[in-house]
C-alpha cells in the first residue's frame, strides 16, 4: 500500500521552504500554483494551500487556523541523529515542545511546524520500539 501525505499549510512558498531544508525534501512539482509535491523520503507529501479562515470540506462551520492546533494524527520522522535533526528543523523555524525523551527503544522530541503542525523526531535505538 503507498500512503502519500497531505498538509494543508497558508502560503506554498514558505511551506517548501521549510520542509525541503528540514528534512531534506525535494521539490519535485508543482500542481497548478496551489499543490507542491515533495520527494526524498518514504512517502510523497504534498502541500495544500489553503488560506487560513478558509472552511473544511466535512465541516463547514469549522475554519482552518494555522496557529497552534492539537490533533491526533501527526508525523513521526525517523532520523539517526536526533540532536543534529533536532538543531536543523529549529534552525528552519520549527518549535521545540518537549524535551528528549527515551521509550521503548527510541529517543523523541516533539515539536510544531510554523504552520502549527505538530511533530516528532525519533531516533530509534537498536531495531526500533522494544516491549
Amino acid at each position: 500500500m503507498k500512503m502519500l501525505i497531505n498538509i494543508d499549510v497558508p502560503e506554498l512558498a514558505p511551506a517548501i521552504a521549510f520542509y525541503c531544508a528540514a528534512f531534506g525534501l525535494e521539490l519535485d512539482r508543482l500542481l497548478d500554483d496551489d499543490v507542491a509535491e515533495l520527494t526524498g523520503g518514504e512517502s510523497t507529501i504534498y502541500l495544500l494551500e489553503n488560506a487560513s479562515g478558509s472552511r473544511g470540506v466535512k465541516e463547514p462551520a469549522k475554519y482552518r487556523d494555522y496557529s497552534r492546533h492539537w490533533t491526533p494524527v501527526h508525523l513521526d520522522i525517523v532520523v539517526e541523529d536526533i540532536e543534529q535533526a533536532a538543531a536543523r528543523v529549529l534552525n528552519c523555524g520549527a518549535v521545540q515542545e518537549s524535551d528528549c525523551i527515551e521509550w521503548r527503544g527510541s529517543k523523541c522530541i516533539t515539536f510544531s511546524d510554523p504552520f502549527g503542525h505538530g511533530f516528532c523526531l525519533i531516533e530509534f535505538i537498536g531495531d526500533g520500539y522494544s516491549s
